[in-house]
């Protein structure tokens, strides 16, 4: 990693809400702040990866207590510093392993960050920290991806997702070992700068082993937070487990 911070450290933190813009939108926003809400009930929410606190500020600002886990302090000093950030609960710390105190009605990870986890023993490892973490009846939310290999030609193995005159980016795919990566060209005054990050993706059916594995049974899936029916067509979806109550 490039640092402490992983790989959203300070520059990263300094314009990912304006990188990430269009997931700052109310319509993207609030159809998935009303699934939480429903979910936690009257509980306590959990968010694994909860960056500058895209939902988590809106989620405790409808009453739900909050408390966030993520690596990168510098997106951390960004949700601390934004109105009601002071109200919400953060732990420093790897989501796939970092134990918070109490229990929770509701743990959550969402915009394809289950994919940050680079290996599946880590993808394990988090839904299993998401388990213990989960009071008997509570759930696991996932937002995430379906890879998109149906999109690559034989001997292909880059997916363009944005092409602009000052910035191109593709997603790579190792079909064999399910590593991905994104990358990021960015042209500033005729000169060519590269990010990349690596990820590791993961199929709808995998995650539900992964679940099974943690003690956790499927509850729900929907092509995203609208609660449409999950298809073949689906490119991503929001999937829920629930840890049982008996």
């Amino acid at each position: 990693m490039p640092d402490a911070d992983g790989y959203f450290g300070e520059d990263v933190a300094a314009v990912y809400d304006e990188s990430s813009a269009d997931m700052f939108r109310p319509e993207a926003v609030d159809p998935a702040v009303d699934v939480l809400a429903e979910l936690v009930g009257q509980g306590r929410a959990l968010e694994f990866g909860v960056g500058t606190g895209r939902l988590a500020l809106p989620l405790a600002a409808r009453g739900v207590p909050v408390h966030g886990v993520d690596l990168s302090r510098a997106m951390l000093e960004r949700l601390r510093a934004k109105p009601g950030g002071a109200g919400v609960g953060v732990t420093v710390g790897d989501f796939a392993t970092t134990r918070v105190d109490g229990g929770f009605a509701l743990a959550y990870l969402v915009f394809n960050t289950i994919n940050n986890l680079t290996t599946q023993d880590a993808q394990v490892d988090c839904f299993r920290n998401a388990a213990r973490h989960l009071e008997p009846g509570g759930r696991f939310v996932i937002e995430v991806g379906v890879p998109a290999l149906r999109l690559l030609p034989p001997g292909q193995s880059a997916v363009p997702f944005h092409i602009s005159d000052t910035r191109w980016a593709f997603d790579t795919y190792d079909v064999v070992s399910q590593a991905m990566s994104s990358n990021y060209v960015t042209v500033v005054d005729g000169r060519a700068t590269h990010r990349s990050v690596p990820f590791r993706y993961v199929w709808p059916a995998e995650l539900d082993l992964m679940a099974r594995l943690a003690g956790l049974r499927p509850y729900a899936r929907w092509d995203g937070w609208s609660r449409a029916p999950f298809t073949a067509e689906s490119t991503g979806h929001v999937s829920v487990w629930e840890k049982p109550a008996e």
